[in-house]
């Protein structure tokens, strides 16, 4: 070997790699979204003949109380899983508006199978992790039939799925009012059999100034936002998931499967789709009930809030369950509960706008860096500066 080695240039540290003017931007947009959001809503409720300054007070506080962090974090574990499921297809370049058919069909099916006679020999650990396999195996296989008509028919995803949602709800109600539902004692609708106490996932004591307890779930909900971070930016699955999303006709120049990615992404968005009613089902109501659903949609609104981070969308479920936990003040107030409405689609559509906004701006100033870069003399300054950056 020769005395003179080839030294191999070691990576500059991360802070080297960070692009202030693009980052920044980034770090603004939501927060100018947001203030946007509660200016007009402001608007509305002053146009409403309603005291816009103390609304947002009784919402501010009513938030903080004990009870009501409960209630939020409850709420924003829903949403949050839903938000993920939504975020794979996201990342594929996939419009997956059927979580709400499948959070249905998952949590129903597991549920009843949970709750057969002939499961009571179960121990109660054992069911509720079988309840979580069956909710997500049933949500991927109704997400799989979207899939296939994709790949194989050409059909969008937007399109079945959202017929899926109505087939899966039609075929939940049918199952549950004819045929696998009972109705309890007093009660006015029929549900799937009440899970043995065994089978009841253990909630969290960690809120202080109230005998209520957080779902247990938050724990698994927690657990999936590591793993979907984890799987998207640090797994080659994450890598072609994301390479087929931004360009399919290069991903499938490079050897990958773009029609064997859309599967795969459909199929795991609907496994974590299946699991969005689980929190309610295994720490609340220990049944499943027909007035499960709504989540699947909020999910897709999560999932823009959050642009598909999982910090960005466990903030956006944050702020999600706070404005729907909102709603019970407001109507004290005799302010209308339509108005909670109102701001969550403000605020989605002010994020939506803000972060393309930002993109623009950072995409002209990288551009403006380039141009002077390149137009600089060889050994200049900012030409000896673009060259470190792009190592």
């Amino acid at each position: 070997m020769s005395a003179a080695t080839t030294s191999v240039a070691s990576p500059p540290p991360f802070w080297r790699r960070i692009d202030p003017a693009k980052l920044l931007p980034q770090i603004l947009a939501p927060v100018a979204a947001l203030l946007l959001a509660a200016a007009i809503s402001w608007i509305v409720l002053e146009l409403t003949d309603k005291d816009a300054l103390q609304a947002f007070n009784d919402m501010w506080e009513f938030g903080q109380k004990p009870d009501s962090i409960v209630e939020i974090l409850n709420k924003a574990s829903e949403y949050y899983i839903a938000a993920i499921a939504v975020a794979i297809g996201f990342k594929m370049g996939l419009f997956n508006i059927g979580v709400e058919g499948q959070s249905k069909i998952g949590a129903f099916m597991a549920g009843a199978l949970a709750s057969a006679s002939f499961m009571s020999w179960v121990p109660g650990p054992v069911r509720i992790a079988m309840i979580i396999v069956v909710a997500a195996l049933v949500g991927a296989a109704w997400a799989s039939i979207a899939a296939l008509l994709k790949t194989q028919r050409g059909v969008s995803e937007v399109i079945s799925t959202l017929m899926l949602n109505a087939i899966g709800a039609q075929v939940v109600t049918w199952l549950l009012n004819d045929h696998w539902g009972v109705q309890q004692p007093g009660a006015q609708i029929k549900t799937t059999g009440v899970l043995p106490k065994d089978s009841w996932m253990p909630g969290l004591p960690i809120v202080n100034g109230t005998e209520q307890e957080v779902l247990g779930f938050l724990v698994i909900a927690v657990v999936l936002g590591i793993a979907y971070w984890f799987t998207i930016n640090r797994t080659r699955f994450g890598f072609d998931l994301r390479a087929t999303g931004w360009n399919p006709f290069a991903a499938t120049a490079s050897g990958v499967s773009a029609k064997k990615m859309v599967i795969t992404a459909m199929v795991v968005s609907g496994a974590v789709g299946g699991l969005v009613n689980l929190p309610r089902m295994l720490g609340e109501t220990h049944t499943y009930t027909e007035g499960f659903g709504g989540i699947g949609f909020t999910g897709i609104a999560v999932a823009l809030l959050g642009r598909n981070h999982p910090v960005g969308m466990a903030l956006g479920a944050i702020l999600w369950g706070f404005l729907a936990r909102s709603q019970l003040i407001l109507d004290l107030d005799g302010i209308p509960k339509e108005i909670v409405v109102i701001m969550q689609g403000v605020a989605v559509l002010s994020v939506v706008v803000a972060y393309e906004l930002a993109n623009r701006i950072g995409r002209r100033a990288q551009q403006q860096r380039v141009g002077a870069a390149t137009a600089a003399p060889v050994g200049s300054a900012p030409l000896a500066a673009s060259a470190e950056e792009s190592k």
